[in-house]
């Protein structure tokens, strides 16, 4: 907290800020806020508003001079909020639905039911696991199907019972030592050596979580390195990227998802791109507490959509689900859905 010196640089970046105005949805303004907390501010709606707008999107972090890390200090303060009992109604809700379901979504669906639509075998054990998701299980079945069907041309099975990787609760301040540890033991099980992924948000939980006993990579990174086992054609398509924060500010992965792209169509950036990217509005909680804002976010970065694109591509559903509901005019879909479709 003392790191920060009041300089206002994060001022410039942060995309709450730009949107509610108020001091208080910045990160200098939370900084203030996280402290007077630490000195025993009493905890009122505005305070909680204030530190659970955030979405970790990491762009402060990335410009602060002075190396301040607000996104440390705001996930440590929502912690000692949960803890202290200052939880809002929706928070709450959530942990309820994945402690009691184990998914974000509160689905009591069998989390491997896409698997009927699916035509391939599933292997017991491999050197490789898939590590599905949430959304992926529950609100993206046919995305599903098309990255495991790339997938499986190489030694890569699923776990028999997977939960969430925890990344909701993580970021918005609750325990999940019982969901890594359940992962743990299923990836032990299926023999695996490398978890793969296909959302920013388990990305960078499992690297968080697992990565002194197993390897962790996005899906891009495991494929751009067997593009030629593939036998992809080239598409006659323009598309665009969007880097999502906790893939590629949070994890340094660029590249990967723009040679897989550029290996089968041309690629056209968005106005922010890399580590400048906007984010898309869903991230660190703000989806489910603040679905105004979070879809406001989500407006903001489809502006910078450029013309004469053929489809949107992400590489974390839930970017996918908050820029198709943000009201993207141009067909939003899995990076690993475009190499399954110069695969056929």
């Amino acid at each position: 907290m003392l790191k920060c010196v009041r300089c206002g640089a994060c001022r410039s970046v942060c995309p709450v800020l730009e949107e509610v105005g108020w001091e208080s949805a910045g990160a200098r303004g939370r900084m203030l806020v996280a402290h007077g907390i630490l000195q025993g501010l009493d905890v009122d709606d505005g305070v909680l508003e204030s530190i659970n707008t955030c979405m970790t999107c990491g762009m402060c972090k990335q410009m602060c001079p002075a190396g301040a890390d607000p996104i440390d200090v705001i996930e440590n303060t929502r912690h000692k909020l949960v803890m202290n009992g200052n939880i809002t109604t929706a928070l709450e809700k959530l942990h309820e639905r994945i402690n009691g379901t184990g998914n974000s979504l509160g689905d009591v669906s069998d989390r491997r039911a896409w698997l009927d639509k699916y035509t391939g075998s599933i292997k017991e054990t491999a050197e490789y696991v898939y590590f599905v998701g949430c959304l992926g299980a529950y609100r993206y079945p046919e995305s599903l199907i098309a990255i495991f069907d790339v997938l499986s041309h190489f030694d890569v099975t699923i776990l028999p019972d997977e939960v969430c990787c925890g990344s909701p609760l993580i970021r918005t301040g609750f325990n999940v030592d019982e969901n890594i540890a359940h992962n743990a033991d299923q990836m032990r099980k299926v023999g695996a050596h490398t978890i793969i992924t296909s959302c920013a948000g388990c990305h960078n939980t499992l690297t968080e979580s697992h990565s002194d006993e197993f390897e962790v990579v996005h899906v891009s990174e495991f494929l751009v390195e067997r593009l030629s086992e593939l036998e992809l054609k080239r598409l006659d398509l323009t598309v665009t990227y969007h880097d999502a924060c906790h893939l590629g500010r949070w994890r340094g992965v660029f590249d990967a998802p723009r040679k897989v792209i550029e290996a089968v169509c041309d690629l056209k950036e968005m106005k922010t791109n890399r580590e400048n990217a906007r984010c898309c509005g869903g991230g660190g909680g703000v989806r489910t507490g603040y679905s105004d804002l979070s879809l406001a976010l989500a407006k903001k970065r489809l502006e910078e959509v450029p013309d004469g694109i053929d489809y949107l591509i992400t590489s974390c559903p839930l970017c996918t689900k908050n820029l198709i509901e943000g009201g993207s005019d141009t067909d939003v879909i899995d990076l690993v859905e475009l190499v399954r479709l110069a695969m056929e």
